[in-house]
């Protein structure tokens, strides 16, 4: 049973300024240093990052909280799954509001194209 879904659209521009602006403070406050690491060298890095950051926000909305309410940012990491498919995990106050909402299982799914990132997040729970 689906218990929460959030999408959300990034302007990859609006990262890359960001990046660029107040790269360090930006991404420790936004971004894992696994997340970061992972994106360090990559050739299209602010999409990278952009298409995380969207499905940080798309994960805030499916569990009902925006960013506040004690979540945050670091709280929500996309790994790279099985076979490279990304993943969410949670911690603190973002697992704790997953698991009151009944989560079993937390899909993702991300994108970037032509300026923007995209990121779908369903939260599955028992029926």
């Amino acid at each position: 049973m689906i218990v929460g879904i959030g999408l959300d659209i990034v302007a990859t521009a609006n990262v890359r300024d960001l990046l660029a602006g107040h790269e360090q403070q930006f991404e420790e406050r936004v971004f894992t240093p696994a997340e970061r690491s992972e994106c360090a060298g990559r050739a299209d890095r602010a999409d990278a990052l952009a298409a995380r950051f969207a499905a940080k926000e798309a994960c805030f909305k499916a569990l009902g909280t925006g960013w506040s309410k004690g979540v945050s940012f670091l709280q929500v990491e996309v790994r790279r799954g099985e076979g490279g498919a990304p993943e969410l995990a949670l911690n603190g106050e973002a697992a704790d509001r997953a698991k009151a909402r009944g989560v079993t299982r937390v899909h993702v799914t991300l994108t970037h194209s032509a300026g923007v990132a995209a990121a779908a997040v369903i939260l599955e729970g028992g029926g």
